[in-house]
């Protein structure tokens, strides 16, 4: 017998370490060749490790939310025979994908429930009696994300005995199995379902944001300006362009927002800029990389459009769903998560009244559009119905006066409510 070591590799991204999100094994596992062992984040993107050789793992780097550096111990396992130190793998063998809980399916053959341990006797809640379910369910794969899965695993919950509410199981399905047992019947009309307290530990994906989040907060003096826009004849447009568009993909509001942003930038180039603090320099872009703000199942990530200026309508529509559809699915390259020059956010219908977006460090401002409204308003003497959308901009007050910032979104404003100026030079 003899003890292989595998190093953490360098992944390629000029980074001195990475962070342990989880683990896909636990000591005494039995492991075959290139068998994921971890999930490591690094600043971009969670990278999946695997095993370069067969064995059993004897030693673990840390738990997850640790910190492992390049080159250092991350499994031990013991391998039959003399085994050579073996290289680790270049950048082109290491599959990366984006940070999310990416779905993962397997057999529903039931698991056996996990050896007591002292910290599992003193749980305040245990999992229910397992019961049959009907044999349809049980040949159906069981998809479950990477935290559902652990948290099933730290319950004794089988998985192929849960109920999900949607197209995989959630936490709440979890939650509802924990009250109901199997079959989960659920809780009559006008009654609410009780859950148990839940720590959850703030790593991977969710850190990231937490740190960006408060070190843009911590260091930028924000402020917002807000604008309501008639955006009567731009949705007649729309509605117009969405009727001849054949094959092509569906607008929405964004790529016409979009158009009209780059088609303003020009005259306001301190908007689209990035901010070296620490150096003191601001770098002014000529092309618009624009950060598109996307909800996933790990929290909020940024893909970016690149050279937005050179792009129709029909084209942004298309980039804005590929973006979309790959952070969301786990598989957005990070190269596309990485070098914005301007962030667009928006919540859909769900955009309120008025919002006040935290800029996407080092950017120095970031627009998000509401949501659309129908109010009387006055045209001449005449009251008539109109659609209005509020439009949000925060800006690095270091960089950015409120004059430019105001003076920005009256020019996109101009723009959108007079839409044919969106396709003439």
């Amino acid at each position: 017998m003899a003890l292989f070591t595998f190093k953490l590799p360098d992944i390629g991204e000029g980074i001195s370490e990475a962070e342990i999100v989880g683990w896909h094994v636990k000591v005494g596992d039995r492991v075959e060749e290139d068998q994921p062992i971890a999930d490591m984040m690094t600043d971009k993107a969670t990278v999946e490790m695997e095993s370069p050789v067969a064995g059993t793992v004897v030693r673990l780097a840390g738990e997850p939310g640790d910190q492992v550096p390049i080159g250092s111990m991350l499994v031990e396992i013991e391998v039959e025979g003399e085994v050579a130190a073996a290289p680790p793998p270049s950048e082109e063998t290491i599959e990366a994908e984006t940070p999310g809980e990416a779905m993962v399916e397997e057999a529903a053959a039931p698991s056996a429930p996990p050896t007591p341990t002292p910290e599992s006797d003193a749980a305040p809640t245990s999992a229910p009696a397992q019961q049959p379910v009907a044999a349809a369910v049980k040949d159906q794969p069981i998809l479950a994300s990477p935290a559902v899965r652990a948290r099933a695993k730290e319950l004794g919950i089988d998985l192929g005995q849960v109920k999900p509410s949607g197209d995989h199981i959630r936490h709440a399905d979890l939650d509802a199995y924990l009250l109901y047992g199997a079959g989960q019947g659920y809780a009559p009309a006008g009654r609410s379902a009780r859950r148990a307290d839940e720590e959850v530990k703030v790593i991977g994906m969710r850190r990231r944001i937490a740190e960006n989040m408060a070190a843009s907060k911590r260091h930028i003096p924000h402020f917002t300006y807000v604008e309501e826009i008639d955006v009567t004849a731009l949705e007649e447009l729309r509605e117009q362009l969405n009727a001849g568009r054949g094959e092509r993909p569906k607008l929405t509001m964004l790529p016409l927002l979009i158009v009209a942003i780059c088609k303003a930038i020009p005259d306001f180039p301190m908007l689209n800029a990035r901010y070296d603090d620490e150096a003191g320099v601001v770098t002014r872009h000529g092309s618009v990389h624009l950060g598109m703000a996307t909800q996933t199942d790990a929290g909020l990530m940024v893909p970016v459009i690149r050279d937005a200026q050179d792009r129709n309508v029909w084209q942004l529509a298309s980039e804005i769903r590929r973006l979309a559809e790959a952070a969301r699915s786990g598989k957005a390259k990070s190269e596309e998560l990485s070098g914005s020059t301007l962030t667009l956010t928006s919540l859909g219908p769900l955009g309120g009244v008025a919002t006040t977006p935290v800029i996407n460090r080092p950017e120095v401002a970031i627009i998000g559009p509401n949501r659309i409204v129908e109010r009387p308003v006055f045209r001449g003497k005449e009251v008539v119905a109109a659609k209005l959308m509020n439009l949000s901009i925060s800006c690095d007050h270091r960089v950015v006066d409120g004059w430019d910032a105001a003076s920005f979104v009256q020019a996109v404003r101009k723009l959108l409510e007079a839409p044919a100026f969106l396709f003439v030079d």
